[in-house]
């Protein structure tokens, strides 16, 4: 996400909160909303893009984007990703190379590896205690991105990058069900456990889990759940 979107997605995300956007009211048009904040279309709809999949704003065809209260969705009701990849098939390829990338990032663990994942997992958690859900997803793309990195496989790595589109539409999706958002903190710190103790197999079980999680939390069911 550009960092105009970003930023213009923290701006309506705190007028959700303050109130001044109720659940049940309707954005103003993309237009004079975009001209308001000073940002293009373009930027704008990727910022409601994110909203969406966090699940605080649905767009409505013919009529608008309306502000949502956060709550567990049906399958059928996730907004469409990137290429329209429907979000069962993107979990899926994350549960082929993501568990595999944290038990090598357990094997091949450096001090400063240790670090830069207990900060990432801090800056999540903060968000999280602050209702920043948009702050909440960029760290939560920040630390899967790292464990890519960390594994030391380049192929891997490059994979991760070129899918990094979808894999931050996956990693939002769970967090529009806001009674269990602080499940994502707790799965992530099991993580960063068993990879910094140089687990390479509780690193692989402690992923597969959160993915498997965070496929339920975002209405989606994955094979051996």
């Amino acid at each position: 996400m550009t960092t105009l979107s970003n930023n213009a997605a923290q701006m309506l995300q705190q007028q959700i909160i303050d109130g001044r956007l109720g659940s049940g009211s309707m954005l103003p048009g993309q237009r004079a909303l975009a001209a308001s904040m000073g940002i293009s279309r373009a930027s704008l709809r990727e910022a409601i893009s994110m909203l969406e999949a966090l699940g605080m704003v649905r767009s409505q065809p013919g009529k608008g984007v309306i502000v949502t209260s956060g709550k567990a969705r049906p399958e059928s009701e996730l907004p469409a990703g990137p290429a329209s990849v429907p979000a069962a098939e993107v979990f899926e390829f994350r549960e082929v190379i993501e568990p595999a990338a944290a038990a090598m990032a357990a094997r091949r663990m450096a001090p400063r590896d240790a670090s830069r994942l207990w900060s990432l997992h801090a800056e999540l958690e903060q968000a999280i205690a602050h209702g920043d859900l948009v702050g909440a997803s960029e760290a939560d793309l920040a630390f899967h991105l790292l464990v890519s990195e960390m594994s030391g496989n380049q192929p891997m790595q490059q994979a991760a990058l070129q899918f990094r589109p979808h894999l931050a539409y996956s990693l939002r999706l769970p967090f529009a069900d806001h009674t269990r958002i602080g499940e994502t903190a707790a799965e992530h710190q099991r993580i960063t456990l068993a990879i910094t103790s140089g687990n390479p197999e509780a690193a692989r079980a402690a992923m597969l889990a959160h993915l498997h999680h965070s496929a339920d939390r975002a209405g989606l069911r994955m094979d051996g759940q």
